[in-house]
């Protein structure tokens, strides 16, 4: 059985979609599976076990001149190559008029189909070509998890019943850079590093600098060494400010994606806003808090434990270089803190300290 997934974009948006891949492959195993996606999280998706191409796309620059030379030969070859194979099932996940124009677009094989969204889910976006492109367009409850739903689309769509385990499959791999300076590595008494993930796309969603200093500095005397990543000359600074004085931390440079998700998964644990590289703490089954200012995390944070008997996901012990994709362990080892205007450090760094424990107990 070949299948196409329809999911272009963003990086959390994508993570959440990894378990809907392994959820196919429990249940047939013998499928192959092909993703399209924005060529920016491309290098990610290629670490999703299970997926046997990629296809990545570059709509969001495409958009910016329709109708350049440069776009319309960038488009003739993204075409080529999505039309390459004949597919028994194309799953759009994303419910945009976009992915509905990539599924529209993606060959069948004699009896396939087309499936997508019938409707909105609660703080998601939903166009209406994305049910008028689907064969089958299935409804789901309103009030969904992201990762959920996704799921429950593939599932319904390929009539099996979703597994108990929660599996993301994203296995990271040996990292080939050194992201931990030798002083902080070989530091008497260092517990492990933390990578504290401040940048988000949105402001209102971002943490005060005062309380990521005053969390770096516990964590610091907790034993802590604390490292801190960015992706834009903006968020360097933060990070600046933030590893200003301390005596055990890092500003990591700008890294690739991949380079990045291999970086995350030799720390200790993660600490950050609601934002792409949070989620893939999660993926990573990394002990990991999210900072929540508005009450979503019920549909992007990490899963309560009620949500699933158990919770299946990569995890890289302290130090390791690589990720051991056979590993269980369930959500305790994961929250979210939630508080308007913002949580408080005390109201986090609790938190903090019981995913640790949880993690020590597993």
């Amino acid at each position: 059985m070949k299948i196409l997934i329809v999911k272009l974009s963003s990086l959390g948006d994508v993570v959440h979609t990894m378990p809907a891949v392994q959820d196919i492959l429990c249940a047939a195993p013998n499928a192959q599976i092909d993703w399209v996606v924005e060529r920016g999280f491309a290098s990610l998706v290629q670490r999703c076990q299970g997926v046997r191409r990629v296809i990545a796309s570059d709509l969001r620059r495409w958009r910016k001149a329709p109708f350049s030379h440069e776009t319309r030969r960038a488009w003739g070859v993204f075409k080529a190559e999505l039309q390459q194979e004949h597919y028994d099932a194309v799953i759009d996940l994303q419910g945009l008029t976009k992915s509905a124009l990539v599924a529209w677009l993606a060959r069948l094989s004699k009896g396939g189909k087309r499936y997508g969204l019938a409707n909105q889910t609660e703080g998601s976006s939903f166009e209406a070509p994305a049910r008028w492109v689907a064969h089958q367009a299935i409804s789901l409850p309103a009030h969904s998890h992201a990762v959920t739903r996704s799921r429950e689309l593939c599932a319904q769509a390929l009539h099996f019943s979703l597994p108990d385990d929660l599996i993301f499959g994203l296995v990271a791999q040996r990292v080939q850079v050194p992201l931990v300076n030798t002083e902080m590595a070989h530091a008497p008494g260092l517990r492990g590093v933390v990578a504290l993930v401040h940048g988000t796309s949105r402001a209102d969603k971002q943490w005060p600098l005062a309380h990521w200093r005053d969390l770096a500095q516990r964590l610091n005397e907790a034993g802590f060494g604390v490292v801190l990543p960015h992706g834009n000359p903006a968020e360097q600074l933060v990070a600046r400010d933030i590893a200003q004085g301390l005596a055990r931390a890092q500003v990591w440079p700008v890294l690739p994606l991949d380079v990045l998700t291999d970086a995350l998964a030799t720390c200790h644990g993660v600490i950050g806003v609601d934002s792409g590289l949070s989620h893939i703490a999660v993926a990573l089954n990394l002990p990991h808090v999210q900072i929540y200012n508005f009450d979503t995390a019920w549909r992007t944070g990490p899963l309560a434990e009620s949500d699933h008997d158990s919770c299946r996901a990569d995890f890289s012990p302290p130090w390791s270089t690589e990720v051991d994709p056979t590993k269980s362990r369930y959500s305790p080892r994961q929250c979210s803190v939630f508080a308007q205007p913002t949580p408080s450090v005390d109201a986090v760094w609790q938190a903090w300290l019981g995913v640790l424990s949880s993690a020590d107990d597993a």
